[in-house]
C-alpha cells in the first residue's frame, strides 16, 4: 500500500475539465491519507483525487448614485416634481443571493493507479485539478458558472445643449428653471400633437414618425433632468467559495451597508449576513471495520455523497435556502478491480461534482 507524504494544499476549482488521459496497463488502487499531493504520471502509475462539494454563494449588488439637478430646488414649483432631493446621495442594496454547487479536488482522498501487466488496457482521464474522471471513456463536461456581465450604460445626454437662446440669456436660476419648464410642456404638446396626427409638419411614413417621437422624448428627458436629478445604477457580483467539512453554525459570511456597501467583517456599520451548513445524515457513515477491509481490497475508489442543506441568513430572515449533494458528507466506497481486467471491456463514468457513479459499462469482449 502506497502513502504519499504531504505537501502544501492547492485546491483549485473546476469548471470545465482539460482533460489529460494516461495510457496505462492496468488499474489497482490504494488510499493515500495526505493532506495533499501533486495528481498525475508517477513512476509507478497516476495520482488522483476525488471531489469534494463547495458551495459558490453569488451575490449582486447595486450601488446607486444619485446627482440633483441645477434646478432641483425649482421641481416642485414648475413642474409639480414631488420629493425632489437638493442633495447628492450613494445608496447600496442588495439584488440577489444565488447559491450553487461546485466540485473542487479532495486533497484527503487520494489514490493511485498502478500498473499490473496481468490487466487489459486502461485510459484514465483527470481533470485539470487532478480528479478522476473517466475509465476508458470520455468524460463529461460540466458547464462553467457564468460571472455576472453588467449591461453597457447608455450615454447620458447633455441638457444644456437642448436649451434655447432665451434660457440662456435669463438673468436669474428662478428665471432659467422657469423658461426650461415652459420648453418641456412644448415639447409634450407637440408630442401629443404629433400622435393625434394633428402636428403641422407630420412625418411621411411610419419609420419617420418615430424617429420624430424619439428625439423629442430625447429632449424631454434632458430637460427634465436639470429638475428631477440623474440617478446612475452600477451593479456588480461578489463571489463566495466555501467549502464546509463539518457542520457550521451562523457563520459571518459578509456585511453589508446601505450607505458603504459590502464592509469587513469587523465593521459594525454593515448588517450581518451568516451562513448555517447542516449534513442531513442521508448516508450511514462507515464502521471502522469496514473502513480497514476496504484499504486491502484490489478495486477502484468512488464516493457515495450524501446531503448538506446550506442557509444564507439576515438576522432571523432566510435569504438563500438550498439542499445540494456532498462528496464529504457520504463515503468513499469501491468497485472491485476485476472488472477492469483483459476479460471485460469496462468503461467508467464519474460524476465530477460528487465524485459517484454516473454510468458504468462492463461486458465481456467477444
Amino acid at each position: 500500500m502506497k502513502k504519499f507524504l504531504s505537501v502544501t494544499p492547492r485546491p483549485t476549482l473546476r469548471f470545465s475539465f482539460p482533460i489529460l488521459i494516461l495510457s496505462l496497463c492496468a488499474i489497482v488502487t490504494t488510499q493515500a491519507q495526505t493532506s495533499s499531493y501533486i495528481p498525475g504520471v508517477t513512476t509507478e502509475g497516476a495520482t488522483f483525487f476525488l471531489p469534494k462539494t463547495a458551495i459558490r454563494i453569488s451575490i449582486l449588488a447595486e450601488k446607486k448614485t444619485y446627482q440633483p439637478g441645477e434646478y432641483a430646488a425649482y421641481a416642485q414649483r414648475f413642474l409639480r416634481l414631488n420629493n425632489v432631493s437638493t442633495e447628492p446621495e450613494v445608496t447600496h442594496r442588495i439584488l440577489s443571493i444565488k447559491q450553487t454547487a461546485v466540485g473542487v479536488a479532495d486533497t484527503t482522498k487520494a489514490y493511485t493507479v498502478k500498473f499490473n501487466t496481468k490487466s487489459a488496457a486502461t485510459n484514465v482521464a483527470l481533470a485539470e485539478d487532478g480528479t478522476l474522471l473517466a475509465v476508458n471513456g470520455l468524460p463529461q463536461q460540466t458547464e462553467k458558472p457564468k460571472r455576472f456581465k453588467a449591461a453597457p450604460k447608455q450615454p447620458q445626454p447633455d441638457p444644456h445643449r437642448f436649451q434655447t437662446e432665451e434660457i440662456l440669456a435669463a438673468g436669474s436660476l428662478a428665471k432659467m428653471a422657469q423658461l426650461t419648464a415652459q420648453e418641456i410642456y412644448d415639447l409634450r404638446d407637440n408630442r401629443s400633437l404629433l400622435i393625434k396626427g394633428q402636428a403641422d409638419f407630420m412625418p411621411t411614413d411610419g419609420e419617420q414618425m418615430k424617429l420624430m417621437l424619439q428625439q423629442l422624448d430625447l429632449q424631454d428627458r434632458a430637460l427634465t433632468s436639470l429638475f428631477s436629478g440623474v440617478t446612475v445604477c452600477d451593479t456588480t457580483e461578489h463571489v463566495y467559495i466555501i467549502s464546509p467539512s463539518q457542520n457550521i453554525n451562523g457563520m459571518l459570511l459578509f456585511r453589508f451597508s446601505k450607505y458603504l456597501g459590502l464592509v469587513d467583517g469587523d465593521d459594525l456599520s454593515g448588517v450581518p449576513y451568516t451562513l448555517t451548513v447542516t449534513d442531513l445524515n442521508t448516508v450511514p457513515k462507515a464502521t471502522e471495520s469496514a473502513a480497514k477491509k476496504k484499504k486491502t481490497e484490489n478495486a477502484l475508489y468512488y464516493n457515495v455523497p450524501g446531503r448538506l442543506r446550506s442557509v444564507i441568513a439576515r438576522g432571523s430572515e432566510e435569504m438563500s435556502n438550498e439542499e445540494f449533494p456532498a462528496a464529504q458528507f457520504g463515503n468513499v466506497e469501491l468497485l472491485s478491480g476485476d472488472l477492469f481486467n483483459k476479460h471485460f471491456a469496462t468503461r467508467l463514468w464519474l460524476n465530477p461534482l460528487t465524485g459517484t457513479i454516473d454510468r458504468l459499462d462492463a461486458e465481456q469482449p467477444k
